[in-house]
């Protein structure tokens, strides 16, 4: 990773604690999106939980899609334009099966605006660390890896919706070389349950092609 300079830190996703694992062994500060709960509890559980997101570089955000997935974005992209580094997981949300799932654009668009490279980072072990549905932290050997900077600026612009996806691909084939996951052509997210859902991502699918 570049010791200084807007990086982009695009990483696979298994445990609640990999953006934690991530911001302590950087070789440098790397922020990352925490939801906002996170900064609101009250008493003093949430002053502990406020205090410690803080303080590792989390960057409160309201969860959810549509307006809240592009200020999410835009609280990313405000990080990277000021020379940081941040952190971004392009498959949104943890993997329930180890597997690792198409990206969704977001993380192109966000380095080919800011004109930032993107790190590539292979997470192993983690989902041990605190397994799914579980609350608390065990003993378990994890591995990161941090990969070569990317320059992802020749697959063109970051308005165009082909070069997002193309940008995109190239970054979770790097993930997936260094992670040795099985990868699964398509986004890691439930099924939908109401027609609007299915319309909503038939359109968001159409537009990231």
């Amino acid at each position: 990773m570049p010791a200084s300079g807007p990086v982009v830190v695009a990483s696979n996703h298994l445990s609640f604690i990999d953006s934690i694992i991530i911001s302590l062994l950087a070789r440098r500060p790397v922020s990352f999106l925490a939801k906002e709960e996170y900064f609101t509890g009250a008493g003093l559980k949430g002053a502990v939980s406020r205090g410690f997101f803080s303080g590792v570089g989390a960057v409160p955000v309201t969860r959810g899609a549509g307006q809240a997935a592009q200020d999410a974005l835009d609280a990313g992209l405000a990080k990277v334009q000021a020379g940081q580094a941040f952190s971004i997981y392009p498959e949104g949300t943890r993997s329930r099966d180890g597997r690792l799932y198409r990206g969704k654009t977001g993380v192109a668009w966000l380095a080919l605006t800011a004109g930032a490279p993107v790190i590539p980072v292979a997470l192993t072990g983690t989902q041990n660390l605190q397994p799914v549905g579980s609350k608390r932290i065990r003993l378990a050997r994890i591995t990161i890896e941090f990969g070569e900077p990317m320059d992802i600026s020749a697959f063109g612009l970051a308005t165009s919706g082909r070069a997002r996806r193309l940008a995109t691909d190239a970054i979770m084939a790097r993930i997936q070389s260094m992670s040795r996951q099985e990868y699964i052509d398509r986004y890691n997210e439930p099924p939908p349950v109401s027609v609007r859902e299915r319309v909503r991502r038939f359109f968001r699918t159409r537009a990231e092609l």
